[in-house]
């Protein structure tokens, strides 16, 4: 409880800073590069068009889905939410490392470093949202009332990162090891979470129970669920429970590294 009440006082203390600090992380992103912003579009396009023209021409998957919605928007509307969550797994990892300085120098709570990190990534969240949502309308499908559940699915998508940040910001920190291991993991995170393909369509039921416990799979799921699907996120309490379990424990676990790790943080940077 002392580490819980620490770490939310650190957060309404520098609660100004953590806004600064989100805006200056967004600047640095693309700060030397021509095009600037335009990065933060240009990447997950490229990223878009290639896993589209893979499945859609090359392996020839179906050409629409559930009410019959192309498959290109059936991807990108599982695809965009895993960005922030791609940039999270790697970014939360080593973000205090990143951000030496502000805990050898400037004596900075770490507990806060993760969630202005996150708070960045989620901006560009937010803008490719709105992009998704602009060439949902180019295509004919209009706004609905279940686009509400978006700010939903995106809370739970911050708490949960930024809860995974504490948790391994400290240990990325303690070791470079851990940073190399968690991202050579990435890859194999996102297919097999049915960021790609559609996880209810497995036949095996163990493996698709067990998928259900994944939270990306949730969260891709349920961003799916807004757009494709029109499924509310209380007409899936069990798939909900689950998730919020994971996010206690996923806290905990953050809980736990950044009691253990925070004294001894600033030695070894």
């Amino acid at each position: 409880m002392n580490t819980i009440k620490e770490i939310i006082d650190d957060h309404k203390e520098y609660s100004k800073q953590i806004g600064k600090l989100a805006k200056a992380d967004l600047v640095k992103t693309y700060r030397g590069a021509a095009l600037g912003w335009a990065w933060a579009i240009i990447k997950p396009t490229v990223t878009i068009f290639v896993y589209w023209f893979a499945f859609s021409i090359g392996l020839r998957a179906a050409k629409t889905v559930s009410g019959n919605y192309p498959f290109f928007l059936w991807l990108i509307a599982g695809i965009v939410p895993w960005f922030y969550m791609n940039d999270m797994i790697s970014a939360g990892t080593d973000c205090i490392r990143k951000y030496s300085y502000l805990v050898t120098k400037m004596k900075f709570p770490v507990s806060t470093i993760p969630t202005f990190v996150s708070i960045s990534k989620m901006i560009v969240e937010v803008l490719l949202l709105a992009i998704v949502i602009v060439i949902f309308l180019l295509f004919g499908f209009k706004p609905d009332i279940y686009y509400l559940q978006i700010f939903f699915y995106m809370f739970l998508a911050f708490a949960f990162f930024t809860g995974w940040g504490l948790f391994a910001s400290p240990i990325g920190a303690m070791s470079k090891d851990f940073s190399n291991l968690v991202k050579s993991f990435i890859t194999a995170i996102f297919w097999l979470s049915g960021v790609l393909w559609d996880a209810e369509s497995i036949k095996i039921l163990w493996l698709k129970k067990l998928l259900r416990l994944n939270p990306i799979t949730y969260l891709c799921t349920g961003f799916r669920n807004c757009f494709i699907y029109k499924v509310w996120f209380w007409e899936q309490p069990k798939r909900l429970l689950y998730f919020l379990i994971a996010l206690v424990i996923m806290w905990l676990l953050g809980l736990w590294s950044y009691k253990k790790f925070r004294k001894e943080i600033p030695d070894v940077l």
